[in-house]
């Protein structure tokens, strides 16, 4: 039986990190929900991730309610989680979090290898041992996601115990979980995204579309800078305008066939209000980027 794919633009989402919402403690001034969701809403953008714990309601009724006064959809939530420690099961605590994505309408539970502490600015080696317990945990919230109706994904991460090209081929190579290709973090982390576009299209179940000036992602690697300090010295800017070849990425993608999201993110780091037009604008250049790139691909004009 043949699937239909919905046109790329009706697979472009949403992040709230991009407005400067974040989960870290101290990250930055931050916009409400309503001012996020709005300027999404406005922008045209299919869906959204959730943001961090508290920024949506948690109740699924009132959460598809809100999305929906915007005229947006769910698409998953991102979710640090310790998948390393032997002495520590990671599943129970995630039962709450994927029956909220199921009841919300959501396809897609985010997760990332936390360190176990605050931030992504340090992150201890893994041994073989830790190697082992987080590839078996990585297999074993796939199937537990899979039973509830939803695709669990690994996503590569600055500052987890997953954050490099040669990590993220370990997980490939060691676990069947899908990959969520965040285009940004694995180029600051040392990986090629094209490569592994290119190379494991079919282990791609999300993405996350970022461009990254390399500039500061060097200076970054190098441990020059924090994660946090390179982004705010702006390592992440519009799609198109820095030194990831989003285009052959997302062509690769839609040529083997990839059916999942295109979500929009830029982690954003802000001082106090912007006022104005604000990271929305960033989101727009990038938005309108991809809208671009679908409408070479389908021979039409915007």
């Amino acid at each position: 039986m043949r699937i239909t794919i919905p046109p790329l633009e009706e697979r472009v989402a949403g992040a709230p990190i991009s407005w400067g919402v974040s989960e870290v403690p101290g990250w930055g001034w931050q916009y409400d929900a309503a001012t996020v969701l709005r300027q999404m809403g406005d922008l045209g953008l299919a869906a959204t991730e959730f943001g961090p714990e508290g920024f949506l309601p948690s109740r699924p009724e009132e959460l598809v309610r809100t999305l929906a006064a915007y005229e947006l959809r769910a698409v998953g939530q991102f979710v640090p989680v310790v998948l390393h420690d032997g002495g520590h099961d990671p599943l129970p605590e995630l039962r709450s979090t994927m029956d909220a994505l199921v009841a919300a309408g959501a396809s897609t539970l985010v997760l990332a290898a936390a360190t176990g502490q605050e931030g992504y600015d340090e992150r201890p080696v893994l041994d073989d041992a830790g190697w082992d317990t987080l590839l078996r945990n990585l297999d074993r919230i796939a199937a537990a996601a899979a039973e509830a109706g939803l695709v669990a994904t690994l996503h590569p991460h600055v500052g987890t115990m997953v954050e490099s090209g040669a990590d993220a081929d370990r997980v490939l190579a060691g676990s069947g979980i899908g990959l969520c290709l965040d285009t940004g973090h694995l180029l600051i982390g040392g990986g090629d995204p094209v490569a592994v576009a290119r190379s494991h299209p079919h282990r791609i179940a999300h993405v996350h579309l970022k461009d990254v000036r390399r500039d500061v992602a060097d200076r970054v690697r190098s441990g020059e800078l924090t994660y946090t300090e390179g982004v705010r010295a702006g390592m992440y800017v519009a799609l198109g305008e820095g030194d990831v070849d989003v285009d052959a990425i997302v062509t690769t993608l839609e040529d083997e066939g990839y059916a999942g999201w295109y979500v929009l993110e830029q982690d954003t780091v802000l001082a106090g209000d912007p006022g104005g037009g604000g990271p929305v604008e960033d989101v727009r250049t990038s938005l309108y980027h991809l809208l671009g790139l679908a409408a070479q691909r389908s021979g039409v004009g915007i």
